[in-house]
């Protein structure tokens, strides 16, 4: 019998350095095509955790949240970063306006903001970071995979998380 990697890790940051700390041990295990999926309410730290990735990728350009644009492509990295914020999507049916499927296909890393807008769409092979703001600084971050890939990824970023 082959043990399978844990399906989740659960993290509590005191702020927002340790909250980009999640993101960089991502972004310095991530491999072409991998999807992070970041889920909690306005301000909880998701765009903190994408500029983690992309400092884990060696991204020289400063991430904010795509917000408006939606989609933020990042080429200067060891990787591709694909930083999409689908907030001001009303739902799966919108994800054509952006190209989603073309996104997805893209040998990059990419990191989706409000992933429940693309409903059934969101490949099942993710890794999903959920924040729960505690307060002002302290964040509860779950980290979950959700197939064979993801779980490759929440494995190789659970060891260091785990050291520290």
């Amino acid at each position: 019998m082959t043990s399978r990697p844990a399906a989740h890790i659960q993290i509590v940051s005191d702020g927002p350095d340790a909250t980009r700390a999640v993101g960089h041990s991502i972004g310095r295990a991530a491999r072409p095509g991998d999807l992070v999926a970041l889920q909690g309410d306005l301000g909880a730290g998701k765009t903190v955790v994408a500029q983690g990735v992309a400092q884990g990728l060696g991204v020289a350009e400063g991430v904010t949240s795509p917000t408006y644009v939606l989609v933020a492509v990042y080429g200067t990295g060891r990787l591709r970063l694909q930083h999409v914020d689908l907030y001001r999507l009303a739902g799966a049916p919108d994800l054509d306006s952006i190209d989603w499927e073309d996104l997805l296909d893209e040998p990059a890393v990419t990191v989706v903001e409000w992933p429940e807008r693309a409903g059934e769409r969101m490949p099942d092979d993710r890794l999903l970071l959920s924040i729960q703001a505690e307060s002002t600084n302290r964040r509860t971050m779950t980290i979950s995979a959700g197939g064979p890939r993801s779980r490759e990824l929440l494995a190789a970023v659970g060891a260091p998380i785990a050291a520290r």
